[in-house]
């Protein structure tokens, strides 16, 4: 056995050790729902382990690095010491935000805020939900993910515990936004947290949620997280994931979105920071008339590597998937996209398109594409494609013609490429934040 796979099977045995301990201080809990999946994911853990790459769908993407620390238990019971002070430059600018902030895994309820409150809406945090609205958590928990074929999402399961809740009922329309600020707190520990989100639109309910992470401190960390987010008939989710994790931050994600008929569901992933991050977006079409958008952007530097793969599993017809990823690459940066559409064979009338393009700004930066379909019914139209270059050195030159700087000139043409993901954001705090940041990573040196 080499290092890599001790370092992995060392790290296996403490997290099924953690488990273990876990279980001996549940007490009555040990005999409810959750807790028959988190022992049922546990097994599954124990016996895929960590992704290698020698798996087709991890054949670009090594998690050795992540793995070889000493993290702390990720059930350990943790305070955080952050102030709101600490976190002031991570929040929206906006007066009605739910807030919700989560430390190195751990709900810190004196630094969140909730603004809506109603007999049908619930927001808050995964642990006080299940004080309130137990039968509605046990009812979706773990019932669209599939933690059968993938370790990452079986010891999510298996140590789900914290992480938020969101409930909109029947005919709820949310108006003011969601944001949950995740932080890795890495100033003088090293954390591996497993957050645990659900989303759950009823009937012609609507909310717009904004899943944000960042760094603070310059020790390793390790987040990984699933989100299982239930669409009913008629509603609408709109979701914001951004990732700004520092250099040393480690993030594996999985979101399963499951939508019903006349349902709308709405990604926007923005990658631009973290040692190596793998995002996993699937939704499946379970009802007719379905609408699904995905966007990703991914400004890449050093020897960052951003990893997503995309799944928009077309199961009923009359349905509507379009997908646009676009990435800049500088540096010795890695970016990853595998993308797929399946169309199964009832699925007749489904308008399905992905497209993936990509700037490389180094010449020692790369790129993996890999756009996929699958097509099973003949009434369709589907396409799918990627590109890959440099910047247009004739647009460069137009633009220098007229008395713009070489670097601004660089600056105003990447921005114009990033601009179709960015639009794509309806909420406009967290566009002009987005916008801000864009514009200070595309300036050369910053």
């Amino acid at each position: 056995m080499n290092n890599e796979e001790t370092e992995k099977t060392d790290l296996k045995a403490k997290l099924l050790n953690n488990f273990r301990d876990f279980e001996k201080n549940l007490n009555g809990d040990a005999a409810g729902i959750i807790h028959e999946k988190r022992k049922d994911a546990i097994k599954y853990f124990e016996t895929l382990g960590f992704p290698v790459k020698k798996l087709e769908e991890w054949k670009y993407t090594n998690l050795t690095p992540a793995l070889k620390h000493t993290f702390k238990n990720p059930l350990e019971e943790y305070t955080s010491a952050l102030s709101e002070n600490d976190i002031k430059d991570f929040l929206i600018k906006k007066e009605n935000v739910n807030l919700l902030v989560f430390v190195n895994g751990q709900f810190e309820r004196k630094l969140s805020k909730i603004c809506s409150k109603n007999d049908n809406v619930f927001i808050g945090s995964f642990s006080d939900g299940m004080k309130t609205h137990r039968d509605i958590i046990e009812s979706h928990f773990s019932k669209y993910v599939n933690y059968t074929n993938s370790g990452l999402t079986a010891l999510n399961t298996a140590f789900a515990g914290e992480g938020c809740f969101v409930y909109a009922g029947k005919g709820e329309q949310i108006s003011e936004p969601v944001h949950i600020l995740c932080i890795s707190d890495a100033r003088e520990e090293v954390y591996f947290s497993q957050l645990r989100n659900l989303i759950v639109a009823e009937d012609n309910s609507s909310v717009n949620i904004a899943e944000d992470y960042y760094t603070i401190g310059d020790k390793h960390s390790f987040t990984n997280t699933v989100t299982e987010i239930f669409c009913e008939k008629n509603s609408g989710v709109e979701h914001y994931k951004i990732q700004n994790e520092g250099p040393n931050a480690y993030y594996t994600g999985t979101t399963q979105v499951h939508q019903e008929k006349d349902s709308r569901y709405s990604d926007t992933t923005i990658s631009w920071g973290g040692a190596i991050i793998r995002n996993d977006l699937n939704s499946v079409f379970e009802g007719t008339n379905t609408e699904c958008h995905f966007y990703g952007l991914y400004l890449l530097s050093g020897k960052q590597h951003v990893d997503n793969h995309t799944f928009a599993d077309h199961k009923s017809p009359n349905c509507y998937s379009n997908e646009l990823y676009k990435g800049i690459l500088d540096d010795n940066s890695t970016g990853v996209f595998n993308g797929k559409i399946m169309v199964r064979p009832d699925a007749q009338k489904t308008n399905a398109y992905q497209s993936n393009n990509n700037i490389l700004i180094s010449d020692d930066s790369t790129i993996y594409s890999k756009p996929q379909l699958e097509i099973f019914a003949d009434d369709v139209k589907c396409s799918h494609g990627a590109t890959s270059g440099q910047l247009n050195e004739d647009e460069m030159f137009y633009l220098q013609s007229r008395g713009i700087g070489r670097e601004n000139a660089r600056t105003l043409l990447l921005y114009a490429y990033a601009s179709d993901v960015i639009d794509s954001i309806k909420f406009g705090e967290l566009k002009e934040m987005i916008e801000i940041k864009l514009e200070k990573k595309l300036k050369k040196g910053d």
